[in-house]
């Protein structure tokens, strides 16, 4: 298979960026989307040219650093997969691909196709963890939790934190991010005791680090590589909302 491919190019966050086109061909259908990459720097490596920069670490859809925007789509024309799980056969013969990093004024361009998410760190350290002790480990049914309750929370903690919930929506919201999270501590009874104070915490460093606002046009769903469902995002709402009456 052969492919045209437009690429966004861009030396730092402060350079003015630009799309690149090149041509590749004798691609297998079964080559990934980054070993398809992978094959195009080591042509331009091979004419001494700048390869392009890509973020991947597992390959595996579990770290899902390899977030990329193809065709308008996060991770790609594919249901429920990141980037490295996208394979070529999903294009054809010809295409032409255009590929550009994530797009949100939190997640500033590091250089090509690599973005910054610290913003992410940042809202996960302002408060999705549990800081209060919680005793020793107790047994595995010595506190009882509703299967019902379990799953939710287990769905939850399936985001992995590859940002294409804010790349799709067109208001560039980290909602669903932040929901996931919440949901899966407020759900089994060690992240109850800081329920309140860990839902405006990480709403108020969302806010500040300048994502916008949800206006619930479930695209963040519909891209989710792990499918998170924006049920979480109204949890999110009703644990802030009662915090707030509560203050």
């Amino acid at each position: 298979m052969k492919f045209k491919l437009k690429i966004w190019r861009q030396k730092n966050a402060k350079a003015k960026g630009h799309f690149a086109e090149f041509d590749i061909d004798n691609i297998s259908p079964d080559t990934s989307f980054l070993e398809m990459l992978d094959i195009l720097n080591n042509k331009l490596i091979s004419e001494g040219k700048e390869p392009i920069a890509f973020d991947h670490d597992c390959r595996e859809g579990i770290c899902g650093m390899c977030s990329l925007y193809i065709n308008g789509r996060a991770h790609g024309p594919d249901e429920d997969i990141t980037t490295c799980q996208l394979h070529m056969r999903k294009f054809k013969d010809g295409d032409l691909i255009t590929v550009e990093p994530w797009r949100s004024a939190a997640f500033p361009v590091v250089k090509d196709l690599v973005v910054n998410r610290r913003a992410f760190d940042q809202i996960l350290q302002a408060g999705g963890f549990v800081s209060v002790n919680t005793g020793g480990v107790p047994d595995g049914n010595a506190i009882p939790i509703a299967k019902s309750d379990a799953d939710e929370s287990m769905d939850a903690s399936a985001c992995i934190g590859c940002g294409a919930c804010v790349a799709t929506c067109k208001n560039g919201s980290a909602m669903l991010f932040v929901a996931a999270r919440v949901s899966a501590l407020a759900k089994l009874p060690q992240g109850r005791v800081e329920a309140a104070q860990r839902a405006k915490a990480m709403v108020a460093k969302m806010d500040e680090l300048g994502f916008g606002s949800c206006t619930n046009t479930q695209a963040c769903q519909a891209e989710c590589p792990k499918g998170i469902s924006i049920a979480h995002i109204a949890r999110l709402n009703r644990e802030f909302l009662c915090a707030k009456l509560k203050d």
